[in-house]
């Protein structure tokens, strides 16, 4: 087959392109430079940087295959990076990963790899697509510590039929770097890429300040009862379920507070206890299916953040109003702009994006007046 290969210069993809020579498959490496490249060189544990494509170019040159560079940096500020600042401005937590799956990496370069004539294209996810009898199924990989199935529930049907995930199968990374350094790339021993790509030590709200200011600015923070427990430096810097960061407002007398909600409009973070943070409800939006979508209720497993465990729950799909009703067998937390990705073992049935519950900011602004009045 002919294969183009997405190569971000690390060690995984890397192995791919090897693995797929190695197997005889005529391979095409292509890597994607997505942000600034003088202002990316110098910077360590990131992906899709300049010294990575540097160090994908090297490993094309061992291997002997074609190696190609596609500028995307103005795609990717428009799709991805502006979409992450806007997330956080409506109050949401974004998983800017997905997005760049979405349409950087697997819709313009599947394009590409039809433009050259490939017969598939293959990445180095932690992922296995399993030839079922409706055709290519999402699981999740044989090491769940490395499994990347949460952040690939956007790939459509048609993508999933056309990719391959070789590494889907391996036991653990160690056997990765074991075939890395057989071939003789010298990437084996290279760290793995840490936090998100475009943001520079994790300071992502710099990032989001560049872009929507709006979402750095103070407010107040709020008790679930209305009361004003004191100020924050911006809804950027808060998230459903989070501790941290909250000042003197992060306990009410003995009792520890959380972030219960984002109010984007007036700026304001919502906190309370532990026990009203859980929702019976999860909404999600933007749903994408790699089964046909059920006509009733359906029994699964859901992941609603990227580092838990599926859970068992109910999942009632509304075409008419494109929405995924979720309801979990106990109430779990729930962070607008996480994704919900649901399960059947380790197949990948679909997912989405969650949505805030409809009339929760009405009611957290309803409470506050009352109190205040």
């Amino acid at each position: 087959m002919r294969i183009l290969v997405a190569m971000s210069g690390g060690v995984d993809s890397s192995v791919v392109a090897g693995l797929l020579k190695e197997q005889g498959h005529e391979v095409i490496g292509a890597t994607l430079q997505l942000y600034d490249h003088g202002a990316a060189t110098s910077r360590k544990g990131a992906c899709c940087a300049g010294q990575d494509i540097h160090d994908a170019r090297r490993v094309a040159d061992r291997l002997d295959i074609p190696h190609y560079v596609l500028d995307k940096e103005s795609r990717f500020s428009a799709a991805v990076v502006q979409d992450f600042a806007d997330a956080y401005a409506r109050g949401e937590t974004p998983i800017p990963c997905v997005r760049c799956n979405q349409t950087v990496k697997f819709h313009d370069l599947v394009d590409l790899a039809r433009d050259l004539g490939a017969d598939a294209m293959a990445t180095g996810h932690y992922v296995r697509r399993v030839d079922g009898p409706r055709g290519a199924e999402l699981h999740r990989a044989a090491d769940p510590q490395r499994d990347q199935s949460y952040f690939l529930f956007a790939t459509t049907r048609a993508q999933l039929d056309f990719c391959r995930f070789p590494l889907g199968g391996y036991p653990d990374k160690a056997s990765v770097r074991a075939v890395a350094a057989r071939l003789g790339l010298r990437v084996a021993e290279k760290p793995d890429s840490q936090d998100i790509c475009f943001v520079p030590q994790g300071r992502y709200h710099e990032v989001v300040a560049k872009h929507r200011p709006d979402a750095v600015e103070p407010g107040e923070i709020v008790h679930l009862d209305g009361r004003v427990l004191g100020r924050h430096q911006g809804i950027a810097r808060y998230t459903v379920g989070q501790g941290r960061g909250l000042g003197p407002a992060s306990r009410d007398g003995e009792e520890p507070l959380y972030v219960a909600g984002v109010e984007a409009r007036s700026r304001r973070v919502i906190v309370g206890p532990r026990t009203a943070l859980p929702q019976p409800v999860v909404m999600v939006a933007e749903v994408n299916w790699l089964v046909p979508p059920p006509a009733g209720p359906l029994r699964c497993q859901v992941k609603l953040r990227a580092r838990e465990e599926p859970r068992a729950a109910t999942a009632d799909w509304d075409p008419t109003a494109g929405l995924l009703r979720v309801r979990p067998e106990e109430p779990a937390i729930a962070a607008p702009g996480q994704a919900c990705v649901l399960y059947d073992g380790d197949r990948v049935l679909g997912g989405g994006f969650i949505r805030r519950a409809a009339g929760a900011e009405a009611a957290w602004t309803t409470t506050a007046a009352c109190v205040s009045t």
